[in-house]
């Protein structure tokens, strides 16, 4: 009995906890759906309506598709679709060569990348932006793009799960005349679809929140990313604050789909990734 009484008390807790985390989110879509005098004007007290609009519209979402927003978002899908698909391949090949072709330095080398995404970002964009300068990127999708397909948490979390496949595998494979090549894109590959996901979650979310970086490399509006173009929403004089909710709400929206239908192959690709030698 009480078990059961404590189990439900923590319950209870949990339920609270997430409520109270999400009642921000409730109230930034609420605002989308509702007239921009109706979310002010209600500011100061907290009930049911500051979470469910007394009237409901969908002018918002209109102004935000009149001002240009929705080639916006298709930008922020197009960078980070492509740094996904490309990014993965090169975590892949580089975390399989890491944990199963043995050769000279392989420790200092998955050392370094250890090091490289302890390194914030903000840190290297501007070095990396002059880069692009000198490259002829600015102002390209290329520019957008080529930061995030090198990035060490992928390499680190799919080199870990490649550990857990047992060597003998690849030995057998060996003995049959495959290459490295073959094995690991018939044998390893198909293995890690948990720990390819949860690589693959990562690197598009450090796209799709990119807010500094298309700011150094882009100044085209016509490829401004979704989060700069909410970012140039907001005016000297006036801002057109229920145009930067539904702009804000889809924005968020999109990320919290995508964890929610793969958030169990995320969770098993993390917790794979532990110390392993």
């Amino acid at each position: 009995m009480s078990n059961a009484l404590g189990k439900t008390v923590l319950t209870l807790m949990a339920v609270s906890i997430s409520l109270i985390f999400l009642l921000p989110i409730l109230w930034l879509m609420a605002s989308a759906l509702r007239p921009v005098a109706e979310t002010f004007a209600g500011g100061a007290n907290v009930d049911w309506y500051t979470i469910i609009p007394r009237q409901w519209t969908l002018e918002n979402f209109q102004s935000a598709l009149d001002k240009g927003f929705l080639r916006n978002l298709f930008n922020s899908l197009l960078v980070a679709g492509i740094s996904v698909v490309l990014g993965l391949a090169i975590s892949a090949m580089a975390a399989f060569a890491l944990a199963v072709i043995r050769f000279p330095g392989r420790k200092p080398v998955f050392t370094a990348i250890v090091l490289s995404f302890l390194v914030p970002f903000e840190a290297i964009a501007i070095p990396l932006a002059r880069n692009m300068a000198d490259w002829g990127l600015t102002n390209t999708v290329t520019a957008l793009i080529l930061p995030g397909l090198g990035n060490g948490l992928a390499v680190f979390i799919l080199r870990q799960f490649f550990l857990g496949v047992p060597y003998s595998l690849a030995e057998a494979a060996h003995m049959d005349g495959a290459g490295w090549w073959r094995i690991f894109w018939m044998i390893y590959l198909p293995l890690c679809r948990p720990a390819l996901i949860g690589a693959g979650l990562i690197l598009f979310l450090f796209q799709w929140q990119a807010y500094m970086w298309p700011i150094l490399v882009v100044s085209q509006e016509n490829l401004d990313l979704a989060p700069v173009s909410i970012a140039k929403s907001f005016g000297a004089f006036s801002t057109d604050y229920g145009s930067v909710f539904a702009q804000t709400t889809a924005l968020a929206l999109i990320p919290e789909g995508v964890l929610l239908v793969l958030q169990r192959y995320f969770v098993t690709s993390i917790a794979s990734s532990g110390s392993k030698e």
